[in-house]
């Protein structure tokens, strides 16, 4: 297999050859900011949304980036083109910078690299087990590259036989770490939530074609209205939608995926396949 390249600021180069001094606000503070998208036989998928999400996310952490939107589309476009991986996913990354005093934000750097992903275009049958946390992640409207919470509770998921965790904050449910949720309740209402979370670009999507399926809204969902849903499932990226079968131990619904979810994945395949 041909190596890999990356983009490391202006420059296209062998990703073995990429190299960040140790004084980047990333490396120093966990300081920037990061979008992820998906190619399917070397298309970016949502590319505009992704693109549109980065630069708002780097406005909100104070990033000067100077690059322009048709440069960074440029840069990943070529970087499809040469490393030619066909299903993949791509990561673009702007760090806090080299910064004088390990504190300052200085002139951001930029990293695109590519990595082969196949993401499977048929629902997972067997779903997904949650564990609840509260906790609300700071700057939550942007994509940082903050996931110490996450990280750091990846042995109780462990111990709990849990494959994933959904944070909760003042009593209503926001997001987990890598993938937003919607619920089913008893009257086939699919509800998101809409406040102090990040908004994904699978959400946006899903949300977009439930809303000409069923009644759709997004608002504050309470943990009480979670636990007595019907049916559960997650967006992101990397999982499409993914059933959530059961949640801190209790299982939703009869434990498998409910025909909304299904809908919904099917219809959300097709709209992927025809982008």
């Amino acid at each position: 297999m041909n190596k890999l390249h990356v983009w490391l600021n202006n420059s296209l180069i062998l990703a073995d050859e990429a190299q960040l001094s140790i004084t980047d606000l990333a490396i120093q503070r966990g300081y920037g900011i990061f979008d992820f998208l998906k190619t399917i036989d070397n298309k970016a998928i949502f590319l505009e949304d992704h693109l549109d999400r980065f630069f708002h996310s780097a406005k909100s952490m104070r990033l000067d980036f100077k690059t322009s939107r048709d440069e960074l589309r440029n840069r990943i476009l070529k970087l499809i083109a040469i490393n030619n991986l066909g299903d993949s996913g791509i990561k673009i990354i702007l760090t806090g910078g080299f910064s004088p005093d390990g504190f300052t934000i200085a002139e951001p750097n930029l990293i695109i690299s590519q990595q082969s992903f196949h993401i499977p275009n048929k629902l997972n049958e067997e779903g997904i087990s949650l564990i609840t946390d509260e906790y609300q992640r700071q700057f939550s409207g942007a994509k940082t590259l903050d996931y110490l919470h996450a990280i750091w509770l990846q042995p109780v998921l462990k111990e709990k036989k849990a494959d994933d965790v959904l944070y909760h904050s003042k009593g209503f449910i926001r997001e987990c770490p890598r993938a937003n949720i919607f619920i089913v309740n008893k009257d086939n209402q699919v509800l998101s939530p809409e406040f102090e979370m990040l908004k994904g670009v699978s959400r946006k999507h899903v949300f977009q074609l439930s809303q000409t399926l069923f009644k759709t809204e997004a608002r504050d969902i309470s943990l009480e209205e979670l636990h007595q849903a019907k049916e559960v499932f997650i967006t992101s990226t990397t999982k499409n939608i993914l059933p959530v079968v059961k949640i801190n131990g209790k299982l939703i619904g009869d434990g498998k995926p409910g025909e909304v979810t299904r809908t919904l994945s099917e219809k959300y395949m097709e709209k992927i396949a025809n982008s």
